[in-house]
């Protein structure tokens, strides 16, 4: 049970996490798209967005005709989209997320935190509704940028025990997107299973690996004693180097199949490693899920 001290120093360690996350985050967002306001586009609302001109399948309702009388062409007139979306967030917080195969390289969970959080600060400029789904408690969407301190507290759970993760969908708005982060080095039937269920809801969205360099690369040779983050599972090999083109296979293997069930369930794909730039991944991300609408 843990103790008032306990709880005090985990209140302080997470406070000062916090804010530098969070700066991150919005630093990096800035980076993707400076100064944005959320993305224009034509649907239902109020605020005037373009003019364009009419087509066969436009009602002479939709013609403005003050507008077409200064041309010899009917123009209609188009709104601002402004109804929200619900985004969820998942964000393995497994005990294999948290290597890293450098000093001084971001932890898998770290990338994916700062991430999920950046992309959070985008949807919310959009005025979307962003939520996170946890293994200890679900976040629902909300907007507003109070949201954005929920979440990033959310992804600060405690000490997760299991060795790999995936997403459980106890709370997710049908017709929604989400964005799920992952080494997805366990076992695959739990994120088939999750993008089954979420693609049987309407819901679309992105998939990203997050990989060390050394997990893409294996620069292991001879005596080699492989242990999991948790502890639980264990490897002694003589000989790394003869299982190098296997493990090469397998992970490529893995890729694969990630990718192929994207294509089925219509969502994106993408590894990204931790010694590359976050904002290349941000800005995939964003298009992404942009194009999960």
């Amino acid at each position: 049970m843990a103790t008032p001290v306990h709880l005090r120093e985990g209140a302080e360690g997470l406070a000062a996490t916090l804010p530098a996350l969070l700066a991150d985050a919005q630093q990096l967002a800035a980076s993707v798209l400076p100064g944005a306001h959320g993305r224009r586009r034509a649907g239902h609302g109020d605020e005037f967005w373009q003019y364009r001109p009419a087509t066969a399948s436009d009602s002479a309702s939709r013609i403005d005709w003050r507008r077409s009388a200064r041309s010899d062409v009917h123009f209609v007139r188009e709104t601002e989209w402004q109804a929200a979306q619900s985004v969820m967030l998942w964000v393995d917080q497994a005990q294999s997320m948290r290597f890293s195969g450098a000093e001084k390289r971001a932890s898998k969970l770290e990338r994916a935190r700062l991430l999920a959080l950046a992309s959070a600060v985008l949807l919310v400029r959009g005025g979307e509704r962003v939520g996170l789904l946890n293994d200890a408690a679900d976040l629902p969407p909300r907007a507003g940028q109070g949201q954005l301190l929920r979440l990033g507290a959310g992804l600060f759970p405690t000490d997760a025990a299991q060795e790999y993760g995936a997403p459980a969908l106890t709370t997710l708005p049908a017709h929604g997107r989400a964005l799920f982060v992952s080494d997805y080095l366990g076992d695959l039937d739990g994120i088939t299973d999750a993008l089954t269920r979420a693609t049987d809801r309407g819901v679309h969205g992105a998939i990203v690996q997050i990989l060390d360099p050394v997990e893409e690369d294996f620069p292991f040779d001879g005596r080699s004693i492989f242990t999991s983050m948790g502890g639980g599972l264990r490897h002694e090999t003589l000989k790394a180097g003869d299982l190098r083109a296997r493990y090469l296979a397998r992970l490529a293997e893995r890729k694969d199949r990630l990718a192929a069930l994207a294509r089925l369930t219509g969502w994106q794909f993408t590894t990204h490693h931790t010694d590359t730039s976050a904002t290349v991944a941000l800005m995939w991300i964003y298009h992404a899920l942009s194009g999960a609408r």
